[in-house]
């Protein structure tokens, strides 16, 4: 939406940053926010290209840190390093409060040893919450051959032909 006259953008992305001028995040001239659509590309040494993305506000930083990390780190197989259980840490989504939210399918003794390190955790109800965005993937092997991943937090899919 844009304001009649002015050419001005409506959008919620200032709400990342804060009008104190001592904040990390405080707002200035040229400053951008740390997260919109975010497609990576990743050239990785094996010869494999991965082509990967994520939405979801302020958690798509997370998300798609966390899916490269299983992935490449761990040889999480793609479909199952999407698949994962995830978590949004932060004000997000209209929230009153920055804290550490976490799909229900998290080891109950991970959660236990968050609380008691003094996290302000909130268990959200759902296994797979839309509220942790949504994240998609395909990788171009060296043999030429493609595999791809998508969430099943949203509509969609991977197929090949």
């Amino acid at each position: 939406m844009v304001l009649p006259r002015t050419g001005v953008l409506m959008q919620n992305r200032g709400s990342g940053f804060l009008l104190d001028d001592g904040a990390l995040n405080a707002l200035e001239p040229g400053r951008l926010p740390c997260h919109t659509l975010s497609p990576a590309l990743a050239v990785l040494a094996d010869g494999r290209v991965v082509a990967y993305g994520t939405m979801g506000g302020d958690g798509q930083p997370q998300t798609q840190a966390a899916l490269f990390t299983r992935h490449v780190h761990y040889r999480i197989p793609l479909a199952c390093a999407i698949d994962a259980p995830r978590w949004l840490l932060g004000r997000t989504w209209g929230a009153n409060r920055a804290n550490l939210r976490i799909e229900s399918r998290f080891d109950g003794a991970l959660v236990d040893r968050l609380l008691s390190a003094g996290h302000d955790v909130e268990i959200v109800p759902q296994p797979y919450s839309e509220l942790m965005g949504h994240a998609g993937a395909v990788i171009l092997h060296p043999d030429a051959t493609f595999e791809g991943g998508h969430d099943p937090r949203a509509d969609g899919g991977a197929a090949g032909a």
